[in-house]
């Protein structure tokens, strides 16, 4: 019984952050007619604004609402491109705020598209290794077979762990330190929607939240493995 609460205590945990924004995301998404545009065309105003022309506006089906680095393009949802709420502008100018922090050359936007990279590398040998592992102490019948196999999996997962860690305050800052000042000095935004929209940006940060403590969950597994071996 006591098992089952910790699990159900974890999930909720690792999923809650999720479900919050999922929710807060729906609560704002009714279209606004006294918002000027979509969430698109503020995207692209806001670009033009900051000196940004070659920076293009994706609508994106696949993949939600992110910004592309390696492209330098704000790519949007369907929801988030074509419609007039508040959660469509507030997302929109979140990601127009990464783009503002790629023209700006700021340090954690540029140290978290390294980490990236070289998570996505040591998280492919994690994978390996976690395959792996049993062959290797079926065939060496050596711990320290599997001891070397556990720790490359163990990396991985601390490498993603330093992503999330790292993620965390580069999308506050998207959110709080750049698209809120923005909304609010170029009233896009009247005063009386200023209390949703941070609730919005406040939950595109919780969806990082959860993704961090899934990694520690990730962690924390791989070194009781190792305490046990």
């Amino acid at each position: 019984m006591h098992v089952l609460l910790i699990i159900l205590f974890l999930l909720l945990l690792v999923l809650g952050p999720q479900w919050w924004a999922r929710y807060t995301f729906r609560r704002y998404a009714d279209v606004q007619p006294r918002i000027p545009g979509t969430g698109g065309e503020l995207a692209r105003h806001l670009l033009d604004q900051f000196g940004m022309p070659g920076v293009p506006v994706e609508k994106t089906e696949k993949v939600g609402d992110h910004y592309d680095p390696e492209r330098r393009a704000v790519c949007l949802s369907p929801d988030t491109y074509n419609n007039k709420s508040l959660t469509a502008v507030a997302i929109a100018a979140h990601e127009v705020g990464h783009a503002i922090q790629h023209q700006r050359k700021e340090s954690m936007l540029a140290l978290r598209h390294r980490l990236v990279k070289v998570a996505q590398t040591t998280q492919q040998l994690g994978a390996a290794a976690m395959f792996l592992l049993p062959v290797a102490m079926a065939i060496t019948r050596s711990p320290s077979a599997g001891l070397i196999m556990a720790a490359i999996g163990m990396g991985s997962m601390a490498s993603a762990t330093l992503v999330h860690l790292v993620t965390l305050p580069v999308e506050l800052d998207a959110s709080f330190g750049k698209a809120l000042p923005v909304l609010k000095a170029g009233h896009y935004i009247q005063p009386e929607d200023e209390t949703a929209v941070r609730r919005v940006l406040r939950a595109a940060a919780f969806t990082y939240v959860a993704g961090s403590l899934a990694s520690l969950l990730s962690l924390a597994r791989w070194l009781a493995f190792l305490r046990r071996a």
